[in-house]
């Protein structure tokens, strides 16, 4: 490396580590990126697997953003390699398919008109004398939707997402993720086609051969303008001297026999981070106060697996995916991905279809062995209807560990414990949704990391104050135009 390059040290190459690394050889020639990920793949959960040919997602990631830096980066990175998917999701509930999003005669057929009476008149209970807090999911939800349909189509589903009772998630997690819907807005989206509600979208961008597309491309580009991007490179130490980041310890493992011994020390001048942040203040050396520590171990997360069932007949049901609320059958979601990329099977007679669960490592499902998921997953899906059991012809399951920040009673506090101590570090950043601990999209995740590599490039942004709305706000202040950004990087640098 040249005496005048500024060595960056990146950990983690997902979305939000290799963007990082992207946008900062946009703004500079001398900053090199170099990124460690511990896996074997690039992408985090945003990743595409492959089994036999088939391709297919740890949960369906949509490419759909108001941030108009993410959407150029999208852009330059895939170009012609994007498609248009058309959107067709529903929820299954007490042996009903629902539209979603809503359809207002679907809705009325399914429910029927005593109960919409009891979701009417619940809503305007609870807008005539709404709670006056909301520090929960339940509270925040019941206040715009009313108490009967938040029995019906919120507390089933949340709480087998997060395993725990929606009054004890906080309300932070349904501002984030369902916005500004209620069901005024929902009734009236369905009347009148209107939408700006960014969950809802119609139709969305999506790489051909799925969302490990993008980040096999980015990857690719970052060593081809002279960083670098290493795997089975796992971060096991952070040091520092005082509020200075020096040097990271990586220790390298191979598939024949799994980690090393040796342990590789990187000095870097700058570090950016995206593993997740209960790990991360562990790895300091040495490490924060007390304090710190315990809060990071207050911080939880939510893990997931997915078994893929390969099916002897094409397109089971059209939906790109289905949430499943009926508490009679444990899986939570279910793909198609066919729906999502043609591309993504090798055998267009077959069908892949994902059923996603909801876990914790270590409990029932997450220890199944392979072939009790597949038994599991294929009765599950002939119980709902789709297909029948004997269709299933192969699977495959893959654990993801760390899937969901938990917005629990806990987190809030002991995030901010965290997070202030971490804003102490002179030359160290922390990115995305593991990073951050907070429930990103892909999207808003890719724009802290923007903000991480405009930073040392001399920018000032609070990455931890990032405004998650933003994405989804017509009226967004314009941030400046590439070639100002480009221009500013080499007067900086």
């Amino acid at each position: 490396m040249s005496k005048n390059n500024v060595s960056v040290a990146v950990i983690g190459g997902g979305p939000a580590g290799l963007t990082a690394a992207y946008e900062l050889q946009k703004l500079s020639d001398t900053h090199i990126p170099q990124v460690y990920e511990a896996s074997d793949m690039v992408g985090g959960i945003s990743r595409t697997e492959t089994f036999k040919g088939y391709r297919f997602d740890i949960g369906g990631h949509r490419f759909f953003t108001k941030v108009r830096e993410v959407e150029d980066m999208w852009q330059e990175v895939l170009k012609d390699d994007f498609i248009t998917v058309q959107r067709l999701s529903r929820i299954f509930y007490r042996g009903q398919f629902y539209d979603y999003p809503l359809r207002i005669f679907n809705a009325l057929s399914n429910i029927g008109p005593y109960e919409t009476y009891k979701i009417v008149g619940s809503y305007i209970k609870w807008k005539l004398r709404p709670k006056k807090q909301e520090d929960t999911f339940e509270e925040w939800v019941i206040n715009r939707f009313g108490g009967r349909l938040y029995m019906h189509f919120f507390h089933s589903y949340t709480k087998k997402v997060w395993g725990i009772p929606p009054s004890e998630i906080r309300a932070d997690w349904a501002a984030q993720r369902i916005k500004n819907l209620s069901l005024p807005k929902a009734v009236w989206n369905a009347i009148s086609g209107s939408n700006d509600t960014a969950s809802l979208i119609e139709e969305f961008q999506y790489p051909r051969l799925g969302p490990g597309m993008m980040w096999e491309k980015t990857r690719d580009l970052v060593r081809e303008r002279g960083g670098s991007v290493e795997m089975r490179s796992e971060v096991v130490k952070v040091n520092r001297d005082g509020n200075r980041v020096t040097s990271i310890d990586v220790r390298k493992w191979d598939e024949e026999n799994g980690a090393s011994d040796t342990v590789e020390r990187v000095e870097a001048e700058h570090f950016i981070n995206s593993m997740a942040v209960r790990e991360l203040i562990h790895a300091f050396d040495p490490p924060p106060p007390p304090e710190v520590l315990e809060a990071a171990d207050r911080l939880k997360y939510r893990d997931f697996l997915i078994v893929t069932l390969m099916l002897d007949h094409a397109d089971p049901f059209p939906d790109n995916w289905i949430y499943i609320h009926s508490p009679q059958v444990k899986v939570g979601r279910i793909q198609n991905f066919r729906a999502w990329s043609k591309e993504m099977l090798p055998d267009q007679s077959t069908s892949s279809i994902g059923m996603e669960y909801f876990c914790q490592t270590g409990d029932g499902l997450w220890s199944s062995s392979d072939e009790d998921l597949r038994q599991l997953a294929s009765e599950e899906l002939e119980q709902l209807g789709l297909a029948k059991a004997s269709d299933v012809i192969d699977s495959a399951v893959i654990r993801q560990p760390k899937a969901y920040p938990v917005y629990d009673g806990e987190y809030k506090e002991s995030l901010d414990t965290v997070s202030d101590w971490l804003k102490t570090l002179e030359n160290f950043q922390t990115v995305g949704r593991n990073g951050l601990h907070r429930y990103n999209n892909q999207d808003h995740s890719m724009l802290s990391a923007m903000y991480a590599a405009r930073n040392i490039m001399g920018e000032n942004h609070d990455i931890w104050d990032v405004n998650v709305e933003r994405s989804y706000h017509e009226e967004f202040e314009s941030k400046p135009k590439k070639k100002d950004l480009l221009k500013m990087g080499s007067a900086k640098a």
